[in-house]
């Protein structure tokens, strides 16, 4: 008898041992074999989401705050369903589903996953782009009908996700749906009724912020609104309120320091050099832009070729990425409208009217005199000066956050891209200048010369990119604590 029990043990002990070395054999060939950078599932959906947002700016003109949300919401999203495979991960916006025993927590299960959290909210954000998702999804091999709400399978918990994140988001302060105030089903309506105390042909008050003449492109021209004026309303993810940070006041008319910060943005544009008129169009962003929170995207997809990212790597620093960039227009929009700050191109016009100084005269024009009120930034006449008040630069911020955001993930500044340009072509395509390549060796400098290039273009004070930077940085400080907590850490 004792031998025959005996005998099970042993029997027992060589099952359980043979099951732990196939487990960990198939752990191990799983690491050997998991696609990395640019092949990971997670580093795909990011540039559909890339591809999906320059598209977007395409149909719609550029709304940075606009897609800047949708991209956070969707990384959001994606973290939440990947958050039921990980160890330790607590979603955002998932409630009600358990986290999947060990033994689930596979690549494969992971892919599918975040697959359909990615798939379904962008189906939402950017639904002129369904067709291109769902090709994509056969191409992974998935089947883009299948709805399951199971919360057991990979596919029902990528569901769940968007489906819980897209409820919880709908009535946030963004009027996607056009459905807060007077809206009458207009997206994006202005809701706050803001009207910005001078117009297009008076100012008034030279303090404040002043809409200006864009062309059409068909030899007329119009006058932007405010683009969405109630953005400092909208709910963070991270933040407690748009608020949180709100930097001190900008410097007013009188004061020596905005009289030497407006003779300052003069004389850089009037001595631009080759390498930063590219800056300046490289970070404007161009035709098929992607705006600033899709600009630093790329910067995060650079950051993942060059490491060698797998999945697991490349949600968590979308995420945080992402949900930076979002609460970081929510503070930047909560400053611009709370200060509702001059730009430079009528601060310029208040302090040098007659004056005559050397700047741009617009394309084929290149540098010559002018009186200061014919002063002008240098942007193409489509786009002639951001429609918004100034104060806080918005690439700054975002910028800023970012920026310190890949530092803090990574755990070092170095970032050591670069980008060939050729000056003009933007801007003046009738006078280009010699091919240069723009150097980005840290973060933080590359964040730095996002926001200088907005004083060097003409569309920022000194004042606008400084706090702007900070008010970044504060956010990003913020919003990784926020992603630790949600690591489970």
């Amino acid at each position: 008898m004792k031998k025959i029990i005996m005998l099970s043990f042993i029997c027992v002990a060589l099952i359980c041992c043979k099951d732990k070395l196939t487990e960990t054999a198939a752990v191990s060939e799983n690491e050997i074999n998991e696609p990395t950078g640019v092949d990971n599932v997670a580093y795909k959906w990011g540039k559909m989401a890339i591809t999906a947002t320059a598209n977007d700016t395409e149909k719609f003109k550029p709304r940075p705050t606009i897609t800047s949300r949708f991209l956070g919401l969707i990384f959001t999203s994606v973290f939440d369903a990947w958050s039921r495979y990980d160890a330790t991960a607590i979603p955002v916006y998932l409630d009600g589903v358990e986290r999947r025993p060990s033994e689930e927590q596979t690549l494969r299960n992971k892919e599918i996953a975040i697959s359909y959290a990615a798939y379904r909210t962008m189906n939402e954000y950017y639904f002129t782009d369904k067709p291109l998702f769902t090709e994509f999804m056969k191409e992974l091999g998935l089947d883009p009908s299948n709805e399951s709400l199971d919360p057991t399978t990979p596919e029902g918990i990528g569901n769940l996700a968007a489906k819980s994140l897209l409820e919880k988001r709908r009535h946030d302060g963004s009027n996607q749906y056009g459905d807060i105030g007077d809206s009458n089903g207009k997206p994006y309506h202005n809701y706050v009724n803001y009207k910005p105390v001078n117009d297009v042909e008076n100012n008034v008050d030279p303090n404040r912020w002043q809409p200006k003449y864009f062309a059409d492109g068909k030899g007329g021209r119009f006058a932007p609104e405010c683009l969405t004026p109630y953005w400092g309303e909208v709910e963070p993810i991270a933040l407690k309120s748009g608020d949180q940070f709100r930097p001190g006041p900008p410097p007013m008319i009188g004061s020596k320091q905005l009289e030497e910060e407006v003779k300052e943005v003069i004389e850089l544009q009037a001595n631009l050099t080759n390498e930063e008129k590219a800056l300046v169009e490289f970070m404007r962003d161009g035709p098929q832009s992607v705006q600033q929170a899709g600009h630093w995207l790329k910067f995060a997809q650079d950051v993942s070729r060059r490491d060698n990212h797998n999945l697991d790597q490349d949600v968590k620093m979308y995420f945080l990425n992402q949900i930076v960039a979002m609460d970081a227009f929510i503070a930047s929009w909560d400053s611009k409208m709370h200060y509702d700050f001059a730009r430079p191109f009528a601060l310029v016009h208040k302090y040098y009217d007659e004056q005559k100084i050397k700047a741009w005269g617009g394309p084929g024009k290149g540098m010559i005199e002018m009186k200061g009120n014919q002063w002008r930034p240098y942007s193409p006449d489509t786009f002639l000066c951001p429609p918004f008040p100034s104060y806080t630069s918005g690439h700054s911020t975002i910028s800023g956050g970012c920026a310190e955001a890949l530092r803090l993930f990574t755990g070092s500044d170095e970032f050591g891209e670069s980008v060939e340009l050729i000056p003009g072509s933007l801007t003046e395509p009738d006078n280009l200048g010699e091919k240069v390549t723009i150097h980005f060796p840290t973060f933080t400098e590359t964040a730095e010369m996002a926001g200088q290039s907005r004083v060097l273009g003409g569309y920022h004070i000194q004042a606008d990119n400084v706090a702007g930077l900070k008010l970044g940085r504060d956010v990003a400080a913020e919003a990784f604590k926020f992603y630790k907590k949600h690591l489970g850490e």
